[in-house]
Formats: C-alpha cells, structure tokens, sequence
C-alpha cells in the first residue's frame, strides 16, 4: 500500500487511536493534518512526525462547531492540498444512568461522537467527489454495535456513526469513495484511564479490580492497543480494500460475536 502525495485529516489526533492512526497513514507516505482541541498534544504529534520526514499541518477546532469545522478543512486543504482520506476519531465517552443524565450531557456526547462525524465528512466529501477517489473512516465502538448500562448516550452516538457509515457508503457508491468503520472494544488509552478512574471514584471499587473486571471480559485478557485499531484503519485507507464499504468492523479482544 501506498498513500504517496495523499492528504490525510484525522480528528482527535492529538493523543491515544487518533496519533497511532496519524502515524500510521505518515508511514505510508501520506501528508497529514492533525486536527483536535488540545494545540500542547497536536503541536508535539507534529513534531514527531516532522521529524521522521512527514508533510504535517495542524489544526486546533471543536469538531461539533460548524464554523470551526469548516475553516479548518479550508486552511488544511490550502496547506496540504484537498482531503483524499479523513479518519473521524475524535470522541468522547461518559457513562450516567437515564434518569440522572441532564440534556446538556446527553447533547455534549452527540454533538462530537455523531454532529463532529457529520460535519467532518461532509466538509470532505466535495473534494474527495472531484477527484473521483476517497476514504472515510469512522472510528465508532463495540458499544456501536451493542449496548450497555449506564452508557445509552455513548451507545446512541456510535449506534449513529455505524448507521451514518453505512447510509454514506451507498450515497457514494461508485463514485470511488468508500466509507467504513472500525469498532474497538477497551483500548490501552489516556481516555480509558480517565474512565475506569471516574468508575472507581464513583463506586468506591480499587482501582485495579476495575481493570481486572474489564479484562476478565476479553477473551484473550487483555486491552487492545491503539496500534491494532490504526492497522485496520489503514487497511480500509488502501487500494486492498477499494471493494469494501459500508462495513462495521469489531476490534476487540473478546468472545463476543456481531452479525
């Protein structure tokens, strides 16, 4: 696989599944816009990516607000050239039961996990219809595919960015864009730390139990690493899978079968 000459924008990829994908579409040959809300973590991704040779363009937006959305894909293709890959990582995830979860909390979740997803896409795809060549990757979840107590805004969200997935994949087809999804289980991240600390923080349980019930789940007892959701990303970025779209692909370390 080669992605030579190509401009590649990943979201959330300041840190965690966004900077391993980063990284991974650099290795290929790709130039690469960095786009999240933290500038201190973008500014050191580029750094090392710059370092090993990469063509690398920053920039710092909330992919919720429109506005912002849209003037970051303007500067990015101005630096880079148009978007010929876009992998829509960034997310967040939090946990509250129905009744305890106010309308903001629910919003916030949509807005980047589902709202981000579309305005992204939709910023790109212009570009990518031109060329008559385009991937799109959604970073969705498990959670995506099933469900799970004390997550329904989380779950909702990625049951979302699935069915966005698979009704793009058709508007585009033929067209030479294809549009899929990878749907990790429990990965080895900053953002899973934060997680298990607030669920220990709230329920009074160690720490390490926490993580050890979260293993105890996994079918090979262990969390998956950023790197393994970033080879399946970039397996859907390449000619190999030119006739794959619309799919929603399970990266987890479990027993659990999706259909």
């Amino acid at each position: 696989m080669s992605l030579s000459g190509k401009h590649a924008l990943v979201t959330g990829a300041g840190r965690g599944i966004g900077a391993a994908i980063a990284r991974a579409l650099a290795r290929e040959g790709a130039r690469v816009t960095l786009l999240g809300r933290e500038p201190d973590e973008l500014a050191t991704r580029a750094s090392e990516l710059r370092a090993e040779g990469t063509a690398v363009h920053v920039a710092v937006a909330d992919v919720s607000d429109e506005a912002a959305v849209r003037g970051a894909f303007v500067d990015a293709a101005d630096a880079l050239g148009p978007v010929a890959v876009l992998v829509n990582n960034a997310g967040i995830a939090r946990s509250r039961s129905l009744l305890k979860m106010e309308r903001d909390f629910w919003d916030e979740i949509l807005a980047i996990n589902l709202t981000g997803t579309y305005l992204c896409s939709r910023a790109a795809a212009a570009g990518m219809l031109e060329a008559g060549w385009g991937r799109i990757v959604n970073v969705a979840s498990v959670a995506g595919l099933t469900g799970g107590k004390y997550v329904s805004a989380y779950c909702a969200s990625k049951h979302g960015v699935i069915g966005l997935t698979r009704a793009l994949a058709i508007e585009f087809a033929g067209s030479g864009i294809t549009v899929n999804a990878v749907c990790p289980g429990f990965v080895e991240t900053a953002m899973f730390d934060d997680a298990l600390a607030k669920v220990s923080a709230l329920t009074g349980r160690d720490p390490e139990v926490a993580r050890a019930d979260v293993l105890a789940q996994s079918l090979q007892l262990r969390l998956i690493a950023p790197e393994e959701v970033a080879a399946a990303a970039l397996w859907f970025c390449g000619d190999g899978a030119a006739a794959i779209t619309g799919q929603a692909l399970p990266i987890e370390a479990s027993g659990t079968v999706h259909e």
